[in-house]
């Protein structure tokens, strides 16, 4: 069966929104919706960010079958720049489904990157890449043995995280939160209040004071 790609009903978020949420910490969006949105902490990044850095964009989803990519091909394709490939292998560790020169067309289109429930290889390449960030949950050499199949651009369910697409991925040196498009808007101002509020508390513990004062935390007995 020929790649399916779907026409999203919804329209991206504005540019900016999706920026302000870079501000926000992994940790701090993964509490902000309860865990309900955390991707499996098992998928991680191929090299490290670095403090303050992160990966963030707008979803363009594709679902893979068996060890076809076709649908990685044409996410790729119809992905702007700063979207985030989302690639769910259903977990699968062989065969790898990007690589080098899918990486390649990616990042001269400006994608922000790709995340993986399943394997990539060329990682010495990838890794060398500042400005592409790669999430995945295996390394494999061996690549995919047909590109005719599966869908583009369909609510999927990936690590465990409801991905639809439009929504934003959001990740660092912790791991992968969705921030949902529909609750993008709503809940950013209560993410970065609660970024502030982490800085004010470090603040004080660096004054010496304790975890106990800091936080109200009741007494033992």
């Amino acid at each position: 069966m020929p790649t399916c790609v779907h026409r999203p009903s919804t329209s991206p978020l504005p540019h900016d929104l999706v920026e302000k949420w870079a501000e926000v910490p992994a940790s701090v969006a993964a509490d902000a919706f309860g865990g309900r949105t955390l991707v499996d902490p098992a998928i991680r990044p191929l090299r490290p960010f670095g403090d303050g850095k992160r990966l963030v964009g707008s979803a363009v989803t594709a679902l893979c079958q068996g060890a076809d990519y076709g649908a990685v091909h044409h996410a790729v394709t119809i992905a702007q720049a700063g979207n985030v490939v989302v690639v769910e292998c259903n977990g699968r560790d062989n065969p790898a489904i990007i690589g080098e020169l899918l990486g390649t067309a990616a990042r001269v289109k400006g994608v922000a990157g790709v995340v993986v429930n399943g394997a990539v290889r060329d990682v010495a390449r990838l890794r060398q890449w500042p400005d592409f960030a790669v999430f995945a949950r295996h390394i494999n050499p061996r690549g995919p043995s047909s590109m005719e199949g599966g869908v583009v651009n369909e609510v999927i369910s990936f690590a465990g995280a409801r991905v639809a697409p439009h929504d934003i991925i959001l990740g660092d040196d912790d791991g992968l939160v969705v921030i949902p498009r529909d609750e993008a808007e709503a809940r950013l101002a209560a993410a970065l209040e609660r970024v502030e509020a982490e800085h004010g508390w470090e603040r004080e513990l660096l004054t010496g004071r304790t975890t106990l004062e800091v936080f109200n935390v009741p007494g033992a007995i």
